[in-house]
């Protein structure tokens, strides 16, 4: 196992540092028609017949905890269905998308949504943003024969969960996301730390990383709270962290952590005293604007995902003008171009088709990185390799990406994070 190089213990680190981790593991409807793995299956998946069209339904926050997350990756969705059905479409035909909320876990949202895209005859299903929120709708989803495709689940559970070989996902597992933040928190000179954490699969779980890349780094839990993110206060949550006095703070969360921020603020633990540190869940950029200017200079957050390069901000931005974050954007637009591409490479829009032959258009063969050359390829009769904007968007046996990179951001004075981050550190994962 070769570990990640902390920033500050190893200042020439290359920004693509790699390291070979174990992989273990929160609306209403659009219809747009014409718009726009084979992970080992641990139990067959019902038989499904495809009727010639490739359906895709997206189980997206639109409200909710993680709303602020629905934006880019619906934006990725639809920019990626629009290059789709200029190039001809799929298997002759435009793909149909369905477009629904995916609420977070404070609601039956998710699977009267998931009940409407069924209906609907969805081939695949992308979403949801929260790992809770897909977990508590994969058992529907795969039941049906309808592959799950999450561009933004981390939650290390969905590594093994009974899946029938219909469940991927193009962000990374939170054991590489707790490495490198772990990491990155001492390297800053944090020995002692406190955890908030939320209460749920993704935020127990990232927060059980952290300690211990922490604690093997050198560095002291000295507190970690598991918090009730329903509830409606937080300072007896922060008072035992302020009893600790850590050095440096963990913030795992989702839009609660603004009310946490205000209660270590009020207590007398401000960013300026304490390095406070985020994760892909919190660092926004529209949940703390209204907080005074300088609340959040130099904290810093990590988000999984290679750079968004300028020139798919500027796609991101043509499908919706008033993006502000562009999180899990690159995700959503790759997870619908692989499914696309192993439809056509399965002459199939039947979920179970599909998800046999996506790992085999991730790796292997020639590199491509639209759907337009990918496609082209295909019908050559050619193996493809999709390079995603994401990263090279390799599956392993899990559905897992085999390799995937976080990128660390820092937030400035009018308390929004630089999209350039201050570094990628990218690592292999073991499936």
């Amino acid at each position: 196992m070769v570990r990640i190089a902390p920033v500050g213990r190893a200042l020439a680190v290359a920004a693509a540092a790699s390291l070979a981790l174990t992989a273990c593991g929160g609306g209403s409807d659009t219809a747009t028609q014409p718009s726009e793995s084979a992970a080992a299956p641990s139990s067959a998946a019902p038989a499904a017949k495809g009727d010639g069209t490739l359906t895709l339904g997206t189980l997206l926050p639109q409200t909710g905890s993680l709303a602020f997350l629905g934006p880019p990756e619906i934006a990725g969705v639809d920019a990626a269905l629009k290059e789709i059905n200029e190039a001809g479409g799929v298997l002759g035909k435009p793909v149909v998308k369905y477009d629904t909320d995916s609420g977070d876990t404070t609601t039956n949202i998710a699977s009267q949504s998931v009940d409407k895209l069924l209906a609907q005859k969805a081939d695949a299903i992308i979403g949801a943003a929260s790992s809770s929120v897909s977990e508590s709708v994969i058992d529907k989803i795969t039941g049906a024969g309808v592959i799950q495709f999450s561009p933004a689940n981390t939650s290390d559970k969905f590594t093994t969960i009974e899946d029938k070989g219909l469940y991927f996902r193009t962000s990374p597992p939170d054991k590489l996301q707790g490495r490198v933040l772990g990491d990155l928190v001492v390297a800053d000179g944090n020995d002692t730390v406190g955890i908030l954490a939320m209460q749920d699969s993704y935020g127990t779980g990232l927060a059980d990383q952290v300690s211990k890349t922490v604690t093997d780094s050198g560095g002291q839990v000295v507190e970690r709270v598991d918090y009730d993110p329903k509830a409606a206060d937080f300072s007896a949550d922060v008072a035992k962290i302020k009893a600790k006095n850590p050095k440096g703070i963990v913030l795992i969360g989702f839009e609660e952590t603004s009310k946490v921020v205000q209660e270590l603020v009020k207590q007398g633990m401000p960013a300026s005293k304490h390095k406070w540190y985020m994760v892909d869940g919190n660092t926004s950029n529209t949940n703390y604007v209204k907080m005074p200017p300088g609340t959040l200079t130099g904290v810093k957050g990590t988000i999984p995902g290679a750079a968004a390069p300028e020139e798919f901000q500027k796609k991101l931005m043509a499908t919706n003008p008033k993006l502000q974050d562009f999180s899990y954007g690159p995700e959503s637009y790759d997870a619908t171009n692989l499914l696309a591409l192993a439809a056509e490479a399965a002459k199939s829009d039947a979920g179970t088709d599909i998800a046999k032959k996506l790992a085999e258009v991730s790796k292997g063969g020639e590199k491509c990185n639209d759907f337009k050359s990918c496609v082209e390829l295909l019908k050559a009769g050619k193996d493809i390799d999709y390079e995603g904007v994401s990263g090279p968007v390799e599956f392993n046996d899990a559905g897992d990406p085999a390799v995937a990179t976080i990128g660390i951001y820092q937030y400035g004075k009018d308390n929004k994070y630089a999209t350039k981050a201050l570094e990628y550190r990218t690592g292999n994962i073991a499936g």
